[in-house]
């Protein structure tokens, strides 16, 4: 790279964030920090009607949460601000103003329904603006105003051809007679996003825009623009540009914010490793190694080469995420696991808040037990409840039929003559019983058990459950679940 590395976040705070802008900013972060470049944190809040301030705050504790940091920015401050385009309408007048004043803009005072109109005389297929203001003369020009029509600017594409050398799809040119004149504000001289985003890329002295697929029609557009600012002194160079593939959903569709699996705070409610989505959404278009599909994110930053990224759309398969967040699960240590299952067994009112120092020594004996068996940290809370619950608010989850209650007596009274209560007397007791005496398989022998006992077909290790639940309530639960 011959400058420093220069890329943006630059969201719009208009709805749940999308996972496809969390694996755009991710590669965008990844970019940076290989490169040992800076991150801009922006906000691309325009659009006023549907921009909220639920949005903006969603977005900001997405990224803490994701730990996608930035270098300059929102909350960071630095030498572009201010950060949220709402705030920078000063600079896109002053920018419009200098437009103006050259060739590479004209004032147009048709209305849509001008445009379609010629269109649909010519026959036409061509969509977009069709030129005609483009040489006015003086006596149109009056004549327009003298009807108090208000104009929009609009930037006039050069002819030819614009070709870049895409950093993830290679040489793309587009012909522009297929690129139609475009607004750069409205009558009422508010700025377009087709003006206030290359500005900020120019004034921010962005490097590298990595953007989705769904923008690439418009790169001819604001490559043009971007060569009118660099020749009106406004931008110092015209940045490279990357357009990542699509992320796709169910049927060959563009995963679209009605989709469930989109929404990505839903991740977290869900109880996702935040190393665990960026994992997942980091194989979206890029693989670390063709045998490998777990690693951290310090491991991307030191392999991630934008040139990696394969330009084929990518499928969202939430099986797949799943798997590779239990994959991370694994990486953890026990009191990492604890520590994040927290606020999760809190809001489920497994524990209290705050924590009493009984539940917090029960919780620390029962952890090793769930660590290893839980794929989300949401899954903690099921399966541990049973050892907190109070035993008047204790319920089973499942049926035992008249078979599972005979097991159960068995268990139970075989477990009333034992003497030290351990695992182990508690594992030899009801081999003796179950699987010796009454000839079952451990299956068969050990389900009903656990489900008198922890309310559940899936627990944690039964015998060390026993243990931590203790003799009391352990045979109690036996001796209530015998009578169904």
């Amino acid at each position: 790279m011959t400058s420093p590395v220069r890329v943006r976040f630059c969201p719009s705070p208009t709805g749940s964030p999308h996972v496809g802008l969390v694996r755009t900013a991710l590669f965008n972060w990844a970019f940076a920090r290989h490169h040992g470049g800076q991150i801009v944190f922006r906000m691309e809040d325009t659009d006023r009607e549907r921009s909220t301030q639920e949005s903006y705050d969603a977005i900001l504790e997405l990224w803490r949460w994701l730990g996608l940091d930035w270098d300059e920015g929102i909350e960071v401050g630095g030498p572009h601000g201010p950060y949220r385009q709402s705030e920078r309408g000063a600079v896109y007048r002053d920018v419009l103003a200098r437009l103006r004043a050259s060739s590479y803009t004209y004032d147009c005072f048709c209305t849509t329904e001008e445009v379609d109109a010629r269109r649909k005389a010519s026959g036409s297929k061509m969509q977009g603006y069709d030129g005609f203001c483009r040489d006015l003369t003086d006596e149109q020009r009056a004549a327009f105003e003298a009807e108090g029509r208000s104009p929009v600017v609009r930037f006039r594409m050069p002819d030819g051809s614009i070709t870049w050398h895409d950093l993830v799809r290679g040489d793309i040119t587009f012909e522009t007679e297929n690129v139609p004149d475009y607004a750069l504000s409205r009558a009422n001289g508010d700025p377009l996003y087709t003006l206030v985003n290359p500005v900020d890329d120019a004034l921010m002295q962005i490097t590298h825009v990595l953007r989705g697929e769904d923008l690439l029609s418009s790169t001819p557009r604001q490559l043009a623009l971007f060569e009118a600012l660099v020749e009106l002194g406004i931008a110092e160079q015209v940045p490279a540009y990357g357009h990542l593939p699509y992320v796709m959903g169910q049927g060959n569709k563009k995963l679209s914010k009605r989709d469930p699996e989109a929404h990505a705070l839903a991740y977290r409610e869900q109880g996702f490793l935040p190393e665990g989505l960026l994992n997942y959404l980091a194989l979206l278009g890029w693989s670390i190694a063709g045998d490998r599909d777990v690693f951290s994110m310090a491991e991307m930053v030191e392999a991630f080469d934008i040139a990696d990224v394969n330009p084929n759309p990518a499928r969202f398969d939430l099986k797949k995420a799943e798997a590779i967040n239990a994959s991370q699960m694994r990486l953890l240590p026990l009191d990492e696991v604890t520590h994040r299952v927290l606020p999760f067994l809190k809001e489920a009112g497994v524990v209290g808040d705050p924590v009493s120092d009984a539940d917090a020594q029960l919780l620390e004996l029962a952890m090793p037990l769930v660590a290893e068996r839980i794929n989300k940290l949401t899954e903690a809370a099921t399966m541990l409840d049973f050892l907190f619950v109070d035993e008047a608010a204790f319920e089973r989850h499942e049926e035992l039929d008249e078979a599972g209650r005979d097991v159960v007596k068995a268990a139970h009274d075989a477990l009333v003559a034992v003497g030290a209560w351990s695992t182990a007397a508690i594992d030899e007791a009801l081999r003796a019983a179950l699987i010796d005496g009454l000839g079952l398989k451990p299956r068969l022998a050990f389900g009903p058990v656990r489900i008198a006992v922890t309310g559940r077909k899936v627990s944690p290790p039964l015998f060390e459950s026993m243990e931590l639940l203790g003799r009391e309530r352990s045979i109690a639960r036996l001796r209530d679940a015998m009578s169904g």
